[in-house]
């Protein structure tokens, strides 16, 4: 119970969160943070016994110092935790996946349940069905977990299991990564993480405990020696009690000074002194089991050591005497506490520990383990360079490079540093620099791949041309999540100027990487011969893959600046060419689906846009190109936003958040939080501040630079400044994006729906002026660009000028022209934002029915897409609305609010020409109106319509 010593606090903290475990505004991670030996592991074992008295499902796990590169390895010991009484179909399902990943052999293909961040979501989506009655997931030395764990445990954090699942983690502050540090932090900041700081002990606290039947003095003195850390303290205890000799019992100040496992020096002293008295082949037992780690067994034990099995299970039996050995999971045996382990392993002498290491590897090999399971003991062994050890490790660097990039480049790191560096090896040296580069680059180490880049360009030189140009164009992809485009089209320019130049593919390649450069740096008119020429060289080399990318870009490039009509020809012909081409066809220039679907996107051409981007992600996620994936996710939340699914929208926002985090890119992470701010404005209520923090964490991502990325944070975060009141900031946010108050830097093509925004904005703060020009800009812009989306929002913004001059009748007309756009190009989310801000306006003017249709309509769209935020607006503007005006029966319920306005015309006796001369439509569109409506109402005739809507009382007032 020491280390339980002064933490009742804490506990009672831990038994709330236990029984509220799954409740609303309940932390969902509880952090518990402090030194070594401060009773961390301690207070973990004491809620792990509580929450099983609860009846919850415990499962334990812990990271382990010389294992954080064996992906997932917290994760697979929680797992192996569970006892027969949590078995169960979710729990043996769980451990597959996890220990597929490391122990089944296979070719590394992302295209299956072991994707990265496929395995988050799933390991989440399972958790909730571990337990019964709920989960607590415990894990301990977090500062230690492996990378994929770490990854897994950002995505607990920032997604929590659903249910009554509760993650607890213990930690030392020092020595966690900077960016579970960050992950955690955010936590706390939201709400969702609880941190306990465990503190020193009080000597009241300690000697009652520890010490009772120590002297006073001797008991003073030894708590003040262990400056209140309990592990510290029990083993001074300890050692005293053991009848050691006065002097030495108590270290003298020892500051800061630790040893190599990270402990005070004393503490080492008084742990390794245990050690002293071992036999010689007791001695080789402890050391063999901190060197083997999970493969601990006594089986391998008498590999290892050349011991007998006799000798192995009498040793071990005399260990376990002496606490030194415990037994764990599996029959694997594990050292007492970990720092043990690591004062052990740390003085071990390097030819017998890497001899260990060796002999475990090879019995594995002898077992037919994969390369993946044998990659650490081989790792290990290493002590020169070593052909057969060097493909053990790039096999396993291969497995793990979908589901674990970082252990991938550690692996090849470590093969690398033994190769010899000669020219004969300069061709596979290079290919394994590429590789590594890679995985550096998706696992968020962004600058140290640029720089192996940069290393292999100046080394290649004119004697490795092909090696060159492909690290090159690598690099430009690195150099642009650095948010460095400008050195990204000098490093490409530089490339395609070399004579003699790369092959034709490669030159397509490169001045497609040219112009997203410039489109991300919003330059694109200065790479337009640029891309036009990559048609025309890919058309000339029968590349017809080069040919659809060139062309598709170019229609991303040229909606961006405005130009609807040519943007529209080449999406056209990049359209007909990649849907000629197969998926193995498109493999290598999946970008091209990427550049395709934004540009349909951007034109309101929403089916094609989600048909090629769908198309898009299967390649992507089957050939592993982690790069291509956050730009084709945002396009589809931004398209399920606009067609109002929501919940749809979020995941892909989400999984696009999660990709650009674990790459490291800062402006990619601000382009995809922009674009989750816009989501989260609308599935969240009326009130909810979590788009507006995302929108600043947008923001501060992407930063001030003048790109398209940046430009969308900030936009994005202005809106989400209107909605929560702040007109002010609003009109600044999105000044910045564009520029200055004209908005000369933001990009035409969606430039009316930014005016609008900052007219109502500059109405809200009473700037009726600024309002004017930025409607009358708006109206300009819209005509130029010929969207129906975006010609919608310049009425919007005509609409609330006018409703601000008290021209309700003006007010009223535009936001149904408005609506009626939305309804062409499909944007049925903004179509029902129209009518709700119609609606109350409509029943002003006395036309109570309508008004009414109006906002059943809209209430419909809202609730069936999830758009909180609307539903609630309609839900305040209700009152407003339903003055005394009917229901509309089910049987007109699909009409849209211009065909109830038509049904309700043909009631009072109107004629075809009559009704389109009523609303300014032709004659034609009110037949094919009508149409609809027969179909929709389930009328045969017009006579029948006119009974309906009479009988329902529609028929007049409309």
């Amino acid at each position: 119970m020491a280390g339980l010593v002064g933490r009742s606090s804490e506990l009672a903290r831990l038994d709330a969160l236990l029984a509220g475990a799954g409740l609303a505004g309940a932390p969902d991670v509880v952090d518990i943070v402090g030194e070594p030996g401060i009773g961390k592991s301690r207070l973990l074992d004491e809620v792990c016994t509580r929450a099983r008295g609860a009846g919850f499902t415990v499962l334990r796990g812990r990271a382990t110092e010389y294992e954080q590169h064996v992906p997932y390895q917290l994760f697979t010991d929680a797992l192996a935790d569970a006892g027969p009484q949590d078995a169960g179909p979710a729990l043996a399902e769980a451990r597959a996946v996890m220990q597929g990943i490391r122990k089944v052999p296979g070719d590394g293909s992302p295209d299956g349940p072991s994707a990265r961040f496929g395995l988050h979501r799933e390991i989440a989506a399972f958790l909730p069905h571990l337990g019964g009655q709920g989960l607590v997931l415990a894990l301990d030395d977090l500062h230690w977990a492996d990378p994929a764990s770490r990854e897994l445990v950002d995505h607990l954090i920032r997604h929590p299991a659903r249910g009554r699942v509760l993650l607890v983690t213990a930690r030392r502050i020092r020595q966690t990564p900077t960016s579970l540090t960050a992950a955690l932090t955010r936590g706390a900041v939201g709400g969702t993480v609880l941190q306990l700081a465990l503190e020193p002990l009080s000597e009241q606290e300690s000697v009652l405990a520890l010490a009772p039947d120590v002297p006073e003095d001797r008991a003073r003195q030894l708590h003040a020696a262990s400056e209140g850390n309990p592990l510290y303290l029990f083993a001074l205890v300890h050692a005293y009690r053991a009848g050691g000799p006065a002097q030495g019992l108590v270290p003298g100040p020892h500051g800061d000074a630790v040893d190599p496992a990270g402990l005070p020096a004393g503490l080492a002293a008084l742990l390794l002194d245990e050690l002293a008295t071992l036999t010689g082949s007791q001695r080789r037992l402890v050391e063999a089991v901190a060197a083997l780690g999970d493969h601990a067994t006594s089986a391998m034990l008498t590999v290892a050591t050349g011991l007998s099995p006799e000798d192995v299970d009498d040793g071990t039996g005399g260990l376990v005497v002496r606490d030194l050995l415990r037994a764990g999971p599996g029959g694997r045996w594990a050292l007492r506490h970990p720092l043990l382990r690591a004062l052990v392993y740390e003085g071990m002498a390097p030819r017998w520990r890497a001899e260990v290491h060796r002999r475990a590897a090879r019995e594995l090999a002898r077992g037919g383990a994969a390369a993946t399971e044998r990659a650490r003991h081989v790792e290990r062994s290493l002590t020169g360079w070593d052909p057969e050890a060097a493909e053990v490790l790039t096999e396993a660097a291969a497995r793990f490079a979908s589901t674990a990039p970082a252990t991938a480049a550690h692996l090849l790191g470590v093969v690398l540093g033994h190769m010899p560096d000669t020219p004969d090896r300069f061709r596979q040296r290079g290919e394994l620099v590429l590789a590594r580069a890679r995985a550096l680059g998706v696992s968020g180490n962004l600058r140290e791949s640029r720089d192996l880049l940069h290393t292999l360009i100046e080394t290649s030189g004119k004697d490795h041309p092909e090696l060159r140009t492909r690290a090159v164009a690598q690099c430009a992809v690195t150099e642009r999540h650095l948010g460095h485009s400008p050195e990204a089209t000098a490093l490409l320019r530089r490339e395609l100027s070399h004579d003699p130049g790369p092959s034709p593919a490669q030159a397509v390649s490169l001045q497609l990487a040219l112009g997203m450069s410039a489109l991300l740096t919003a330059s694109y008119p200065e790479a337009r011969e640029d891309v036009v020429r990559a048609v025309a060289v890919a058309r000339a080399d029968g590349h017809a893959t080069g040919e659809a990318a060139a062309l598709a870009l170019a229609s991303l490039g040229e909606a961006y600046e405005g130009e609807t009509e040519t943007a529209a020809r080449f999406a056209d012909a990049a359209g007909s060419l990649t849907d000629a081409l197969t998926d193995p066809g498109l493999a290598d220039l999946c970008e091209a689906l990427v550049w395709l679907a934004w540009a349909e996107t951007l034109l309101e051409r929403y089916g094609d846009a989600e048909r090629h981007l769908t198309r898009g992600l299967h390649i992507a996620r089957r050939t592993g190109q982690l790069h291509v994936l956050p730009h084709l996710l945002t396009s589809r939340a931004f398209i399920h936003l606009t067609t109002c699914r929501l919940p749809s929208a979020l995941e892909a926002a989400e999984e696009a958040e999660s990709i650009a985090r674990a790459a490291g890119s800062d402006e990619l992470l601000g382009f995809t939080l922009a674009i989750k701010t816009l989501v989260l404005l609308l599935i969240r209520p009326l009130g909810d501040g979590s788009a507006l923090s995302t929108g600043e964490e947008a923001v501060a991502a992407a930063g001030r630079s003048r790109g398209w990325w940046s430009s969308l944070a900030w936009c994005m975060l202005g809106h989400a400044a209107f909605v929560s009141g702040d007109p002010h900031r609003a009109q600044e946010a999105i000044t910045t994006a564009g520029g200055g108050p004209g908005l000369p830097l933001l990009q035409p093509s969606i430039r009316p729906g930014q005016l609008d925004t900052l007219a109502a904005a500059a109405l809200a703060a009473g700037d009726v002026d600024a309002a004017g020009r930025w409607v009358a800009q708006a109206v300009r812009e819209a005509g130029r660009l010929g969207l129906d989306g975006q010609r919608a929002a310049a009425l919007r913004g005509q609409a609330t000028l006018a409703e601000h001059r008290g021209e309700t009748a003006r007010a009223v007309q535009l936001l149904d022209a408005a609506a009626q756009q939305y309804v062409r190009c499909g944007q049925s989310l903004w179509e029902a934002y129209s009518l709700l801000r119609a609606a109350p306006l409509v029943q002003r003017t006395g036309q109570g029915a309508r008004a009414a249709a109006m906002w059943h309509r809209a209430h419909r769209i809202a609730a069936g897409g999830g758009a909180r935020l609307l539903v609630d607006l309609a839900e305040l503007i209700r009152p407003q609305v339903m003055q005394e005006a009917p229901a509309v029966p089910a049987q007109l319920a699909e009409l849209t609010a211009r065909e109830l306005e038509v049904a309700g015309l043909v009631a009072r006796g109107l004629s075809n020409q009559d009704i389109a001369a009523r609303l300014h439509l032709s004659r034609r569109t009110v037949e094919t109106h009508l149409s609809a409506i027969y179909r929709k109402a389930s009328v045969p005739s017009r006579a029948a319509l006119a009974g309906l809507m009479t009988r329902v009382g529609l028929g007049a007032g409309t």
